[in-house]
């Protein structure tokens, strides 16, 4: 595949952003827990897709997003129900209810399915958002790698966060010691801990972007950043509120 040479960039960029970019693709294309590496990309090119959908873009400006006819701009990769998740995500996310994903569940698209397609959205969207805020294209997606899905669930799972299981505040031991510190669980963390992996994915693409997770609570200048940390939370509450992340 090939990658955007960030040395040919309008602005300097630090080096482990783009060994962090590489390496996401890299996982990206492999099987995940619930989907293929095709599977995978596919859903990532529907990220892509969502951005210059007509039919979205028509939705966002309904008073119900789920009584409004039409057909998604896709690439037939998928089926209507993924296509339709992974653009709500992308275009209508401050709308999606409790009974749209239980619906979806009852409906083949489980919630761990879900789960996973969510962090690949949020991970590529992340990625790509880097690259359009600095005039430069976005990379070419990755060839899939063979291979099955793990289908694995985490055993300490709690519902009492969100619309998806996520794992127990207590429950990041075993397989899942490495989520978060003992006795510090952020709900938006915990947010795709249903599928571990998903979660290991956000937190290295937010590690460079914004901080890693073990230094979330130092409010101190970071060396390796040209802004201090209450410079980034006013530019995190900015984007925030402009992107409508009640969070």
């Amino acid at each position: 595949m090939t990658h955007f040479d960030f040395r040919n960039a309008p602005y300097p960029i630090r080096e482990d952003i783009g060994e962090a970019y590489r390496a996401y693709w890299d996982k990206l294309s492999a099987p995940g827990t619930w989907w293929t590496g095709e599977e995978r990309i596919a859903i990532a090119q529907e990220c892509r897709n969502a951005l210059v959908c007509e039919f979205c873009a028509a939705r966002k400006q309904a008073l119900s997003p789920y009584n409004f006819p039409g057909e998604h701009t896709h690439s037939g990769a998928l089926p209507g129900r993924v296509v339709d998740a992974a653009h709500r995500v992308v275009t209508d996310q401050t709308r999606i209810t409790q009974a749209y994903i239980d619906d979806n569940a009852a409906n083949g698209l489980g919630k761990g399915a879900y789960v996973e397609l969510v962090g690949i959205v949020v991970a590529v969207l992340s990625i790509d958002e880097f690259h359009r805020a600095l005039g430069m294209p976005v990379e070419t997606l990755p060839q899939a790698q063979p291979g099955a899905p793990s289908g694995y669930a985490p055993p300490h799972l709690s519902d009492d966060i969100g619309f998806v299981p996520t794992v127990a505040p207590a429950g990041a031991v075993g397989d899942e010691a490495d989520l978060w510190a003992s006795g510090w669980a952020p709900n938006v963390v915990r947010a795709l801990s249903l599928v571990p992996d998903a979660l290991r994915e956000w937190r290295e693409i937010a590690a460079v972007q914004y901080l890693a997770l073990e230094k979330m609570r130092g409010y101190f200048k970071d060396d390796t950043r040209s802004i201090n940390r209450l410079q980034m939370e006013l530019v995190a509450g900015r984007v925030s509120a402009v992107n409508e992340c009640f969070y």
